[in-house]
C-alpha cells in the first residue's frame, strides 16, 4: 500500500518561517499581525499566506488581522510543537553533535534525550549535556525509554541497517539526514532531510546571477 500523502505539504514547510516572523513581531509588542504583513516578511504573497495559515483552522479578523498569541498558538498546535516530544540522535559525529547543540530545537517541542555512537571515545561521555550511549544498546534503550522518533546522522554505508534497527525497537519516525533513500514498512515515517539539494539550489541562482551580471555588462 502506497503511504498516504500529507495534504498541503508546501504549506506546511513555510509554516515555521512564519513562526519566527510573527514571534519576532510578538517581541515588539504587536497585539495583531495581517497576512500582508507576513507576506511581505517573508517575499511572498498575501493570498499564499492566507491559505497556508487556514490549513491551521484559524482566521483573522477584517481590517485588525490575526491575534498573534492565538496565531502562535494554532501553529504549534498544528505543528505538534505544543507539547515536548523526546527524541534521539543516532550518531555522534560532527553533524550528530551539532544537531545536539542546535538550541532552537526545543523551542520546536523536540528534547534530545540521548545519542548513539559505536566509537568507544564517545560512548559515555555527554555532548552539550547528551549522553552518548553504546550503539549496541540501541533497541534496548529505545524499549526502555518509549522514545518513538530518531535522527539518523551515522554514515551512508550504515544508514538503512541502522534504520531497521530503529523500526524493530519501535520508532515511528526518522529525520534522516544521510544521503540514504530509506527502506521501511508502514506506518514509520521518514523525513529525509538533503542538505546537498539546498546548496545545489544556492549554486545554481549564483551562477545565473553572474550570467545574468555578465550579460548586462558593457
Amino acid at each position: 500500500m502506497a503511504k498516504r500523502k500529507i495534504p498541503a505539504t508546501p504549506s506546511v514547510r513555510r509554516l515555521p518561517s512564519y513562526l519566527h516572523a510573527i514571534r519576532q513581531l510578538q517581541s515588539e509588542g504587536s497585539e495583531y499581525i495581517s497576512g500582508t504583513l507576513i507576506a511581505q516578511e517573508l517575499n511572498l504573497e498575501p493570498i499564499q499566506v492566507r491559505k497556508d495559515l487556514a490549513i491551521t483552522g484559524i482566521s483573522g479578523k477584517p481590517k485588525k488581522g490575526y491575534p498573534v498569541d492565538a496565531l502562535i498558538d494554532a501553529i504549534e498546535r498544528f505543528l505538534g510543537w505544543a507539547s515536548m516530544q523526546d527524541v534521539i540522535v543516532v550518531g555522534a559525529g560532527n553533524l550528530g553533535s551539532a544537531l545536539m547543540g542546535h538550541q532552537e530545537f526545543r523551542s520546536h517541542g523536540m528534547n534530545i534525550v540521548a545519542a548513539f555512537d559505536k566509537n568507544p571515545q564517545k560512548i559515555g561521555t555527554s555532548i552539550h549535556g547528551i549522553p552518548v550511549l553504546n550503539l549496541d544498546d540501541l533497541e534496548t534503550e529505545i524499549h526502555k525509554s518509549g522514545v518513538k522518533v530518531a535522527i539518523l546522522a551515522v554514515h551512508s554505508e550504515a544508514a538503512q541497517q541502522t534504520a531497521d534497527a530503529l523500526v524493530n525497537a519501535g520508532i515511528q519516525g526518522i529525520w534522516n539526514f544521510t544521503a540514504i533513500k530509506l527502506k521501511v514498512p508502514e506506518p514509520v515515517v521518514v523525513e529525509m532531510e538533503d542538505l546537498s539539494s539546498g546548496y545545489a539550489m544556492l549554486c545554481v541562482t549564483l551562477q545565473a546571477q553572474g550570467e545574468e551580471n555578465g550579460g548586462n555588462s558593457p
